[in-house]
């Protein structure tokens, strides 16, 4: 290849970072300035990564299978993985394609298309090493297309995030889910037996003329609404089992017969009422609507570099030589150096389109942006708000249940004294029952209000114990321009 070709090539390379991309200015943030109560706010919060925030070890041991088999998560990886390679080649188009080619011509020619008059045979062969078709990238369009390219794998990456964290959360919930319908079960199993006690209780003064046969009718009558509420509890807590495994993607392995109530699993980290709003920020929905908007961004620098002249290069060197054994010779160098200028002059307005259709979609992205931050915002408000009602909700509904009890025990004294009928017996185990179900409810929401707070928060990451999410990282600084 020729010196000045070289040089053409040399000086192209060296004009690294220009770009007609206009500035990328982060939008400003819809939502006020901080979420939740201002007055417990806090500068940084703390927020534990999955490990510390499930103490339970069965829950611990589900989580990290579905992560290895879940096949959303998986696709979520497979993704990334090609986001990856379009950014990489995007990225090598910024670099010349250099290849080494040999290639050999035998020819022959009858006698009335030679020169000579005589048939011939031609020869010709060489070997050379080339460029094709290299753009000089003076405006940046390819320049502007791989920063497209490496925000969408960034946007790709955050999507990942995002599938880590709701399967986290996912089988946390389904697990709780299971752990209160299990209990439910359990109580209605307690509910069973007990009825089945004042069944006999009843029989038996029923026998002996102390009461009466409508009193047996309701008692036997409860007794088998309560069979058929264990039945239902039962084919819930087989539901549970199965959505369970399928978000875990194995077979459950044996798990233990603990309840809400157990340490290990009602021992969830807690993070304080106020928070600043820069903390959704940090959310990886968020974090890739805002890489989705930097590549809309990019986009517009391409589109606008189409207005100006595009240059390529093809080039090669070698030899060349008619026969196989002269190629190395002296005298057999062969090049060739053909740049080409590529000028818009009239498309029809399709260059004017594709920079308003880029313009376009950069604003939809913004919208998309500022969206995701309102979303965001309500979703933790709303988790924050909830929180303190659900605890007085558990601890009144505590309350309820020690009362509706000790309720039923009079009422059954007062009905072995002949002091009353069985209704009232019957009204007080029902409501009994009913207090204790709402109870395992509310402790339920309770624990997965604070899942969803973890999750709206933008929790769950793997790799490290905790995140720091009230402390926002500066401004990453875009490309320099020339």
């Amino acid at each position: 290849m020729s010196r000045p070709a070289l040089s053409l090539i040399t000086a192209a390379l060296l004009l690294g970072g220009c770009t007609l991309a206009p500035d990328y200015r982060q939008p400003d943030s819809p939502v006020p300035a901080t979420v939740g109560d201002a007055a417990a706010g806090a500068d940084a919060v703390m927020l534990p990564g999955w490990q510390a925030m499930f103490p339970d070890p069965h829950l611990r041991q589900l989580i990290t299978t579905a992560l290895n088999n879940n096949r959303d998560l998986r696709l979520a990886l497979l993704d990334v993985a090609e986001a990856r390679a379009q950014y990489r080649i995007e990225g090598a188009a910024l670099l010349p394609s250099i290849s080494a080619n040999a290639d050999g011509t035998r020819q022959r020619l009858p006698a009335d298309l030679s020169r000579t008059g005589d048939s011939t045979v031609q020869s010709q062969y060489g070997v050379n090493v080339g460029v094709a078709s290299y753009e000089l990238d003076l405006f940046g369009r390819v320049r502007s297309l791989k920063q497209s390219a490496l925000e969408s794998y960034l946007a790709t990456e955050e999507a990942r995030r995002s599938a880590h964290i709701t399967l986290v959360a996912e089988v946390a919930n389904a697990y709780l889910t299971l752990m209160a319908d299990r209990e439910s079960l359990r109580i209605s199993r307690e509910t069973l037996a007990a009825q089945q006690e004042s069944v006999d209780l009843v029989q038996g003064r029923f026998d002996l003329g102390l009461g009466s046969e409508l009193d047996l009718r309701q008692a036997q009558a409860a007794l088998e609404t309560a069979r058929a509420s264990q039945a239902r509890f039962q084919r819930r807590v087989d539901a549970d089992r199965n959505a369970l495994a399928v978000l875990v993607g194995a077979p459950l392995p044996p798990l233990p017969g603990e309840d809400l109530d157990d340490p290990a699993v009602a021992t969830l980290p807690d993070v304080p009422a106020g928070l600043p709003s820069s903390v959704l920020r940090l959310r990886p929905d968020i974090a890739g609507a805002e890489h989705a908007l930097r590549a809309a961004n990019a986009n517009i620098g391409a589109a606008r570099a189409a207005f100006f002249p595009r240059i390529s290069l093809t080039g090669s060197a070698g030899s060349a030589s008619a026969e196989l054994s002269g190629l190395f010779e002296s005298g057999s160098k062969a090049w060739s150096f053909s740049p080409s200028l590529s000028l818009p002059i009239f498309s029809g307005g399709r260059n004017r389109a594709n920079l308003d259709v880029a313009e376009v979609r950069r604003d939809q992205n913004v919208a998309r942006y500022e969206q995701a931050i309102q979303t965001a915002f309500q979703e933790v408000a709303d988790a924050l708000a909830a929180r303190d009602s659900l605890s007085r909700e558990e601890q009144a509904q505590s309350a309820l249940v020690s009362a509706t009890e000790r309720s039923l025990t009079l009422a059954e004294a007062r009905y072995r004294e002949g002091a009353d009928d069985y209704l009232a017996v019957l009204d007080a185990r029902r409501n009994l029952l009913d207090a204790r179900q709402q109870r395992v409810a509310v402790t339920l929401d309770k624990l997965t209000n604070r899942i969803t707070l973890y999750r709206a928060l933008g929790g769950g990451e793997q790799a490290r114990d905790a995140t720091l999410i009230g402390e926002v990282a500066a401004p990453r600084r875009d490309t320099p321009r020339g």
